[in-house]
């Protein structure tokens, strides 16, 4: 069923462009298209695999478990890729790995591996429901700005727009399964 989350998005982008800068509160209006109970999971498993599927300079222990989450989730730029679901045990195994290094890591040493285990923490069933999905959305979109501290700015104007392309997709297929 189509909504007009995805349209309110696009004002708070057009917030972005004219102010420079948006409140992270206004991700709360997410939560409203997060209340069909399958979106949670398969959103949490969504940030999991754009998360991993940035290749950055992440090396060491960390990036040694990226690279088995890219292999697990099946990052590939195919639709295949986008619908395909890893095995639990697999996905809580990795869960647990992630969970372990980042204690021992300093807070937020590894974004992509923290949205991971986060995104995994959905999917698997760990965090539930509307509020949870809607808090990984706004550690997934938000950005660090010196002059206004944890923000939605410029950088996250691309992360908004690809989670308004997930929601449309999610969208489409829910219909073309309701059919």
């Amino acid at each position: 069923m189509r909504s007009n989350v995805p349209e309110k998005l696009l004002r708070l982008i057009d917030e972005i462009d004219e102010h420079g800068h948006a409140s992270l509160q206004r991700l709360a209006v997410l939560t409203k298209w997060f209340m069909p109970a399958e979106r949670p999971g398969t959103f949490g498993l969504w940030v999991a695999k754009r998360s991993a599927g940035r290749k950055g300079k992440t090396t060491g222990e960390a990036g040694a478990l990226l690279d088995e989450a890219r292999k697990l989730l099946g990052i590939t730029s195919t639709r295949e890729s986008f619908l395909h679901r890893p095995a639990p045990q697999a996905a809580a195994l990795l869960h647990e790995q992630a969970a372990a290094l980042l204690i021992s890591m300093k807070p937020n040493a590894c974004r992509p591996l923290l949205l991971v285990r986060q995104g995994l923490a959905l999917y698997l069933g760990l965090d539930q429901g509307p509020e949870a999905a809607c808090a990984l959305a706004t550690a997934f979109c938000q950005h660090h700005d010196p002059r206004l501290g944890q923000t939605l700015c410029g950088p996250s104007r691309t992360k908004l727009f690809d989670v308004i392309d997930f929601m449309h997709r999610i969208e489409a297929i829910e219909e073309d399964e309701g059919r």
